[in-house]
């Protein structure tokens, strides 16, 4: 079955999609994108490159679409996310810091990632916290100050 958007690239941005993937900093997700368009300027079906990259059908109708919509730069691109606000404010992670920076606990020898989260329930600073997100504030603050 052949899609409705037709992926025609030109010289130019295929050979832009190439060195887009030879560089390979970029987000795994947005170099799927990159391949999808490629696969499809081959003429290659939906279903071949579902199987192909092991990726879902409506994404490569997706990926399809915005390059048809809005070109090159659009088909890669994320797109704005309309989730909910971070719960996780300056404040929050001012907190955070100073606490995994203070004295640990009696009877510890240092913090860890399950004690600043129950820490910070218990001091009421949040609701909840899972410790990922507590190691991800402290990574961030961290490579910020490096």
């Amino acid at each position: 079955m052949k899609s409705v958007y037709v992926v025609k690239l030109s010289e130019q941005e295929r050979d832009e999609l190439i060195q887009y993937l030879r560089k390979g900093r970029f987000s795994a997700r947005s170099q799927t994108r990159a391949r999808i368009l490629l696969l499809s300027d081959d003429d290659l079906g939906d279903d071949e490159i579902v199987e192909s990259l092991k990726v879902s059908k409506s994404t490569v109708c997706r990926i399809r679409k915005r390059y048809c919509e809005g070109g090159l730069d659009y088909a890669l691109s994320e797109k704005p996310c309309s989730g909910a606000p971070t719960r996780i404010d300056g404040k929050i992670q001012a907190k955070i810091t100073m606490l995994a920076c203070s004295e640990p606990p009696d009877g510890r020898s240092k913090w860890t990632l399950n004690l600043l989260a129950d820490k910070l329930v218990e001091l009421e600073v949040v609701d909840s916290i899972f410790n990922m997100t507590v190691q991800r504030v402290l990574k961030k603050m961290n490579s910020s100050l490096g």
